[in-house]
């Protein structure tokens, strides 16, 4: 799209617009959602694409995900099932914050993998909060730790981040396919991070003898407070995540869908043998716990990404791997990764791996079909969800974290987290180059 608008080039005014979105961001001058409205409501009126295309540029899938997760977690609160979590944790530890970064790490890679990275910061974030309170320690190391082993944890397998479900879904990769391919690699890269994070944050943690005594005091089954509310919740959430692995591989049904399904079928059941205002009020209280702001950040955004991509800005940035490699297979994929590293970043995955799936089919006829182009597929995965820690809106679960942050009154601000994200970013990229390079290209 090389047409003049008010004597602009669109691609201009589509690279102006974005530019706008992320200085506000940066400075923190205005509401994530608001700025991001006001962008893509300009894109459109300029007619950098018209509503039909904006419409059809928000991935509905991840708003709807989102929402039915938030209203999930938001009924469980209800039953102390994160305190439990929290107390069981601490004591596991012996209330250590060392100990205790640590192992939420852990958590948090392994629930990201075989869940997704959104839902599982949704179960732990609050659960960081409030230990990091309890313990009073600063919640900024930790925050950190769960972007960042959200997403690398949600690597490993087809449903842990949305890029690999576009990959999956359209080459026709598996759950094992994924899980073999890329365990290795996220398995290395979240143990060299453990070291990094303990190195850095986790052995100058301290807190008071009482402060850990304190908690460790807590009996974790007095924090259960509503036990049929628990189990029904347990069973929407096994359910939930049931379908999120076999309606996706057998029943072609979207997570959002299963996700909002779930969230429908636990405020039946939460609200069942209740008088009408009192289901009414539970309803009401439910969907008040949904990021509305979040997720009105995230629709603006789509729109203002799709601007990049129906004025072939996106189509340009992936015509020129192409033009880079001059045919080499190895170099080719070291392209793909690195510059799928950087839009992950600094754009979007989701529309940049739409973009470049097709191109990436396309080198078929010069390096085979099916899974010769392998490689070339793993080198995405691991740039495009690797690369989302790069900045605080390189993934959704990263914006869900900060939103969980900004709402309990610790905000992280775009320019400190670039500061840390950005450069852990870079060396989980280095290590899944050397592993590339040795497993596929050597």
């Amino acid at each position: 799209m090389n047409e003049l608008i008010l004597g602009i080039p669109a691609q201009y005014l589509a690279v102006a617009i974005m530019g706008m979105v992320y200085a506000v961001i940066i400075t923190e001058k205005m509401n994530q959602a608001v700025i991001a409205l006001v962008a893509s409501s300009l894109a459109i009126i300029l007619g950098l694409l018209n509503q039909e295309q904006a419409i059809e540029s928000i991935d509905f899938n991840t708003l709807f995900l989102l929402i039915g997760m938030m209203v999930i977690v938001g009924i469980m609160k209800e039953t102390g099932i994160f305190q439990y979590i929290a107390i069981v944790a601490a004591k596991s530890v012996r209330a250590s914050p060392r100990g205790l970064m640590a192992i939420l790490s852990v958590i948090t890679a392994v629930f990201s993998a075989f869940l997704d990275n959104v839902t599982t910061v949704m179960l732990i974030v609050p659960i960081v909060l409030l230990l990091t309170e309890q313990l009073k320690l600063k919640p900024f190391p930790f925050l950190l730790a769960q972007i960042i082993f959200s997403n690398i944890g949600g690597t490993a397998t087809l449903i842990g981040d949305p890029p690999n479900i576009l990959i999956g879904s359209a080459v026709g990769l598996s759950f094992t396919d994924f899980l073999l391919n890329m365990g290795p690699a996220i398995l290395f890269i979240m143990i060299v991070m453990l070291g990094v994070f303990d190195f850095f944050w986790g052995r100058h943690l301290t807190t008071s003898m009482r402060a850990r005594a304190h908690l460790l005091r807590y009996e974790p089954a007095k924090s259960l407070k509503n036990q049929a509310l628990l189990i029904k919740s347990f069973i929407v959430l096994a359910l939930v995540m049931a379908g999120f692995t076999l309606g996706h591989n057998f029943l072609h049904i979207e997570t959002g869908t299963t996700a909002l399904a779930g969230a429908a079928l636990l405020m039946f059941l939460d609200g069942f043998g209740h008088k009408l205002t009192e289901k009414n009020k539970k309803v009401h209280e439910a969907f008040h716990e949904v990021e509305w702001d979040t997720i009105f950040f995230f629709l603006g955004l789509f729109v203002v990404v799709a601007s990049l991509e129906h004025t072939g800005l996106l189509g340009l940035a992936a015509n020129m791997i192409t033009e880079l490699t001059e045919g080499d297979f190895t170099k080719t994929g070291m392209v793909i990764l690195w510059v799928s590293t950087f839009f992950s970043a600094f754009v979007n995955n989701i529309p940049f791996v739409a973009t470049l799936i097709p191109v990436i089919q396309s080198m078929g006829d010069t390096f085979g079909q099916g899974e010769a182009l392998n490689p070339l597929w793993w080198s995405l995965v691991l740039g495009a969800c690797l690369g989302g820690n790069g900045t605080l809106i390189g993934a959704s679960a990263n914006v869900m974290v900060a939103s969980f942050a900004d709402r309990a009154g610790h905000t992280i601000p775009f320019v400190k987290y670039l500061g840390y994200g950005l450069p852990l970013t870079l060396l989980t990229i280095v290590f899944a180059n050397i592993y590339l390079l040795l497993v596929y290209f050597l």
